[in-house]
């Protein structure tokens, strides 16, 4: 099968599996596993944090970031589309009693900054106390759009102008820095706190990191136990992420190579509606001529063929390339997909 569903689908590599098997660990909830240890001060190191979190998942980082920021009552200022207000089930709202006050994001994945503006709330007994703005660099539905390190110092100016604090789910942070060709503390340095994943792009099997000031991360490991993420001989899982942040980064520029290529074939195709030029990372979504094959249609007759892609939508699909896919296994997918369309 070639899976385009998603780059969550990626095996570890045989440097990971050996890393994880030689791994030596202790007890993390102690603050006694060497290689956790480890994984967490390069991880702060990397995006010029004073402190990280090793956490299991990217959805758990951002939960335990907010709980951290926020208080019940508080209020945050979130794209409609951020993964943080669609994919998450509110577990903001439902774990933490935060508040959820959504702006429409722009296709490039930014907010607008007069929206950002006029969703701070004044002091007034009436309204909750606005206390973070979230942003997601790569945003993951809008084509995996980087956020430019320009809009970040902007919002940053907002939120200080405001007494306000910045979280990014940086999930795939390190996408975004190969496609800006930039270093991802130039991302990083105008947030409080970045969560990204070990467990996507960078293959690792599972984990993702949180990292922000060390007063902040103090109280973050609380909110890991409290929500039931303390681990224990973790350093077996951490070595995986450290080879992940030491050899799999500069390789990320393929499967945006991979990504461009298949969008500009797939724009040539009847029946696909698709912009090439909106493509930087690694997601191609791209819609199907409404009334024709629905998307789920058109995914069973690829799978038929050996390929995987995602329905996100009605005529909505969407694939992803990653490690695990080579320019052949594109061009293979392709053939699949005008021929499905085809018949």
């Amino acid at each position: 099968m070639i899976d385009l569903r998603s780059d969550t689908v990626t095996q570890p590599t045989p440097a990971m599996r050996d890393a994880m098997a030689r791994a030596e660990v202790g007890d993390d909830v102690y603050g006694e596993d060497p290689t956790v240890n480890r994984l967490e001060e390069l991880a702060a190191d990397m995006l010029g944090k004073d402190a990280a979190l090793f956490v299991s998942s990217g959805t758990m980082g951002n939960l335990i970031a907010l709980l951290t920021h926020c208080a019940r009552g508080d209020e945050i200022i979130v794209g409609n589309q951020a993964h943080i207000f669609v994919a998450e089930q509110g577990g903001a709202s439902v774990l933490g009693g935060i508040a959820m006050y959504p702006l429409q994001n722009q296709p490039d994945g930014t907010m607008r900054l007069d929206d950002i503006r006029n969703a701070i709330r004044t002091d007034d007994v009436h309204y909750p106390r606005t206390r973070l703005i979230c942003l997601e660099n790569t945003h993951m539905r809008l084509n995996g759009a980087p956020l430019s390190v320009e809009y970040h110092e902007q919002v940053r100016e907002i939120a200080d102008a405001h007494r306000l604090e910045i979280h990014t789910d940086g999930a795939r942070i390190f996408n975004a820095a190969v496609a800006l060709n930039v270093n991802v503390k130039e991302i990083a340095r105008f947030s409080d706190s970045v969560q990204f994943c070990l467990s996507k792009g960078l293959a690792a099997p599972i984990g993702s990191m949180l990292v922000g000031a060390r007063d902040f991360i103090h109280e973050a490991r609380r909110a890991r136990k409290l929500i039931g993420g303390g681990t224990r001989q973790a350093g077996i899982i951490a070595a995986a992420g450290i080879v992940a942040l030491e050899t799999r980064i500069e390789r990320l520029a393929q499967d945006h190579a991979n990504a461009k290529y298949l969008a500009e074939q797939l724009a040539d195709v009847p029946g696909i509606e698709l912009d090439p030029s909106s493509i930087q990372t690694n997601m191609v979504i791209f819609d199907l001529a409404p009334n024709g094959i629905p998307a789920h249609e058109l995914a069973r007759r690829v799978q038929a063929q050996g390929v995987l892609l995602q329905p996100r939508g009605a005529y909505k699909l969407r694939a992803a390339t990653h490690y695990g896919v080579t320019r052949a296994d594109v061009d293979t997918a392709l053939q699949a997909i005008r021929a499905a369309l085809a018949e």
